[in-house]
């Protein structure tokens, strides 16, 4: 497969600029290419431009590519017109699976040769999405984390019929453009992340339908607790600290048959509009009239705080503890 080299890719073809797609396009933006956008919603463009202003103060803020231009993107209702010239494309349409088909078969026809083609989704492999592709090696799974201009992580994988090559050049793509990349061996269901999520998600739900503990309760368990240990130190280690210096086996050992006990329900809960309600309602307790974009705001700062604090750990690190040497928190970010 004759892929381009990197440093070639100028422009980006974005396809869907919804919250992912928008997002997308800023992070884009922001690491100096140029963007063309399609989205067939008739507000499509106001929306974007406006997720782009709110974006660009927290990216302006970690540091831009040279040539960054919050305005280097033009809007399309025409997607051959949108493929055009582009040396990548990121979709980010809703997650409708006869929907994706049409579409890839779509960006297919229009693209030209050796094009790698990224999806946002967030739950379908691409093998079930390329069923109407007639050359299928060149799409692969780049799923974000949202907001995609903030959180690095990006998990690549490949369908059956995704040539090894792209999904090689994809991973390496995402890390050129400052991406923190898990490149994954085979397709799983809802990919790693997502699954990770959703069992905590569906814990979550089961607790507050059955009265143990409020919305805000189960966000203060994470942020207060386990959360702080994770910037740096996954589950994973976290267990394994939990083991004292036996580390993970004597936790295996010693923990293990608690795995048996019946604490977590990872079956979903029926969504009944009683439980719609208390969730609603705990939100809006918990927000204590903050608006979304408030939140974003607030969110924003505090994922540009930490993600200082994580590169300079890692700095002082590199640098065997000699913080002074390292990248301060002014300095560009890892991703």
């Amino acid at each position: 497969m004759n892929l381009p080299a990197f440093d070639d890719v100028t422009t980006i073809g974005c396809v869907g600029v919804g919250t992912i797609g928008g997002g997308w396009v800023a992070h884009f933006l922001a690491r100096g290419y140029r963007v063309k956008a399609w989205d067939p919603s008739p507000d499509a463009e106001e929306k974007l431009r406006t997720l782009i202003d709110m974006a660009w103060p927290a990216l302006t803020e970690l540091g831009l590519a040279e040539g960054a231009d919050p305005h280097a993107v033009t809007v399309h209702s025409d997607l051959a017109e949108a493929l055009d010239g582009v040396g990548f494309v990121q979709e980010s349409a809703p997650e409708d699976l006869t929907l994706k088909r049409e579409l890839f078969a779509r960006i297919e026809a229009a693209l030209a040769p050796g094009v790698v083609v990224g999806s946002s989704t967030s739950g379908y492999s691409m093998t079930e999405m390329a069923t109407e592709l007639n050359d299928p090696g060149r799409f692969v799974v780049g799923h974000p984390f949202n907001p995609p201009y903030l959180i690095p992580l990006v998990e690549v994988v490949g369908g059956e019929g995704s040539d090894a090559d792209a999904v090689t050049w994809a991973s390496g793509w995402y890390e050129h453009i400052g991406k923190s990349v898990i490149t994954m061996e085979r397709e799983v269901p809802g990919f790693i992340a997502n699954r990770l999520q959703e069992a905590m998600w569906r814990e979550a739900l089961h607790m507050i339908e059955n009265g143990e503990a409020t919305v805000e309760q189960i966000d203060l368990s994470i942020t207060e607790g386990p959360g702080l240990r994770w910037p740096l130190q996954g589950p994973m280690l976290t267990f394994h600290l939990a083991g004292g210096p036996g580390g993970m086996a004597h936790m295996l050992d010693h923990f293990g048959p608690s795995l048996k006990s019946p604490w977590t329900r990872l079956g979903a809960p029926e969504l009944t509009g009683e439980l719609r309600d208390r969730v609603v309602a705990g939100i809006d307790e918990e927000a204590q009239g903050r608006s979304v974009a408030d939140l974003i705001a607030q969110r924003d700062r505090s994922i540009i705080a930490i993600r200082r604090i994580i590169d300079q750990i890692r700095a002082d690190e590199g640098n065997g503890g000699a913080g002074d040497e390292g990248e301060g928190p002014g300095g560009p970010p890892h991703a």
